[in-house]
């Protein structure tokens, strides 16, 4: 029998790897039409910050959070644009420094370098896409501690958990419910 020896880990890592989980209220949806309706009746009350589970990737859920959309693609547009740019200058540079003359064409001719243009276009948009992904996921607010779950909204069941208090929590599950959870739990 092998005995595994836990170490206690210092203060801020263990508040950061094993956080509290976050008190609030799960409801259990069997429709889309209920989910839909929860989303909208709980942005009215003034909820903004609620975690919906879903099977498959609804635009129907995502047109009922209105959430903005991601500012990762104004990071690939600029990487993109720099990239063709550096394409340019790096082609046409090389051809005045090392200039090579065939057959009475130009030195600086673009046609021959779209080529390179358009390679250094893709790999610095791609490079900066994961840049700012990296950048949006460091920065982003988000909920320290574990959320409840429930392994049935990956089959055929829709979720929303909504961050609440235990004295606030009482509210939040009378509006899932009277919204048709068929099933609501405090965690």
């Amino acid at each position: 029998m092998t005995t595994h020896l836990r170490l206690p880990l210092p203060k801020p890592l263990q508040d950061i790897i094993h956080p509290p989980p976050t008190p609030g209220v799960l409801g259990v949806f069997s429709y889309l039409d209920t989910t839909v309706d929860a989303i909208k009746k709980l942005r009215a009350a003034g909820h903004t910050d609620f975690t919906v589970y879903s099977p498959v990737p609804r635009h129907e859920i995502e047109d009922a959070l209105g959430q903005a959309v991601s500012p990762v693609r104004m990071f690939t547009l600029i990487g993109g644009i720099a990239g063709c740019a550096i394409g340019a200058w790096l082609t046409l540079w090389m051809s005045y420094d090392w200039p090579i003359v065939l057959g009475g064409k130009p030195v600086g001719s673009v046609p021959p370098y779209v080529v390179i243009m358009f390679e250094m276009t893709i790999l610095f948009g791609a490079l900066s896409t994961i840049l700012g992904i990296l950048f949006n996921s460091a920065f982003a607010a988000r909920r320290l501690g574990t959320i409840q779950y429930d392994e049935r909204f990956t089959n055929d069941r829709f979720g929303i958990f909504v961050p609440a208090a235990s004295d606030k929590a009482s509210p939040v599950e009378k509006l899932l419910r009277d919204a048709g959870a068929e099933e609501v739990r405090r965690g």
